[in-house]
């Protein structure tokens, strides 16, 4: 009986550990900006590193990069009409505002964060994980992981300009978000939807006069060729997040998800730790391009141009937004 008794617990901790090493998982990322040289990329890059270690290599990353899949609204489009073409993705902080996710349409708001250290007390704070998970508050198929930033985003155009009287007229390519086009309208330019993966035609043909990006995604993209000036106004910040779909999520264990956070965890401190030395090896490197680097000395008027859309996308949400401003 005990020899029975023996092989019987014998059997069982085979079998444990056979259950232990679950079959592995191979998770797809999409980024729209190329790895190399962007903060995004940097981000992608450690996400993969940590879960992979994390997971002793039960889980992969696979990384497609450089707009392969798509543009972010493609991307999503597909994600929310019950596509598979990605698990996970990194997405503009605003981008589901378009799907019914109000809160996150405060982070996309000109002029709300006073500088970077203001956006990371905000993102390291209880508000930050509530607005991670207003997609599942609002039925859409996915949650936010984490968040992170790109620097601040400025405008590039094909001309010179130096002012707001510059602006008049000119056609600048924003994403399909009502917040960035009611911004370039304020400005006294012509907001223009065009897709992310075709900007650079749309530069080079004149079907647009300029446009708006973090600066290491301008470079990153070779904007600086057909549109070498840059306009230092900084007028939202780059803010993002990684995301990952419910169905992404639910084959995985619950240590499985454990290390899917605590990567994500790192790739933002990776992230927060990387934006400054980017950014500055990006504008020497602009330097060396050609690039012209306009600064804005005031942007008071800027500020004041752009209340409209402030004012009407804030209403709703005053007293939430308020907290946001109050954490610099």
């Amino acid at each position: 009986m005990k020899k029975l008794l023996g092989i019987l617990l014998a059997l069982s901790l085979l079998l444990g550990c056979t259950a232990a090493l679950a079959d592995p998982v191979t998770l797809t990322y999409a980024e729209v900006n190329p790895l190399d040289g962007t903060i995004v990329g940097e981000m992608a890059k450690a996400f993969k590193e940590k879960a992979e270690e994390l997971s002793g290599g039960e889980i992969t990353i696979d990384i497609q990069a450089g707009g392969v899949l798509g543009s972010e609204d493609q991307i999503l489009d597909n994600l929310l009409g019950g596509g598979n073409i990605t698990d996970i993705s990194r997405i503009s902080a605003f981008a589901l505002t378009q799907y019914g996710c109000n809160k996150a349409k405060l982070l996309s708001i000109p002029y709300t964060f006073v500088n970077e250290d203001h956006f990371w007390n905000f993102a390291a704070s209880d508000l930050a994980q509530e607005f991670l998970l207003e997609p599942q508050e609002v039925g859409l198929p996915l949650r936010g992981l984490c968040y992170g930033e790109e620097g601040f985003r400025h405008f590039f155009f094909k001309k010179e300009v130096k002012s707001l009287e510059d602006l008049k007229g000119l056609k600048i390519r924003v994403s399909s978000d009502p917040v960035m086009t009611g911004m370039v309208s304020n400005l006294g330019a012509a907001a223009t939807t065009v897709a992310f993966t075709e900007l650079y035609s749309a530069l080079n043909t004149g079907v647009v006069d300029g446009a708006e990006q973090p600066t290491a995604n301008y470079r990153s993209n070779a904007f600086q060729e057909v549109a070498p000036y840059l306009l230092l106004d900084g007028h939202t910040l780059g803010a993002l997040q990684i995301i990952i779909t419910d169905a992404a999520w639910a084959k995985l264990s619950e240590e499985q998800q454990g290390w899917i956070m605590e990567a994500a965890k790192y790739a933002s401190e990776v992230c927060k730790a990387k934006v400054a030395e980017i950014e500055a090896q990006t504008f020497e490197l602009l330097a060396q391009d050609g690039a012209t680097v306009i600064p804005v000395e005031d942007k008071a008027p800027w500020v004041a141009a752009c209340q409209e859309t402030i004012q009407a996308n804030t209403a709703d949400q005053a007293e939430l937004y308020q907290k946001i401003l109050d954490m610099q």
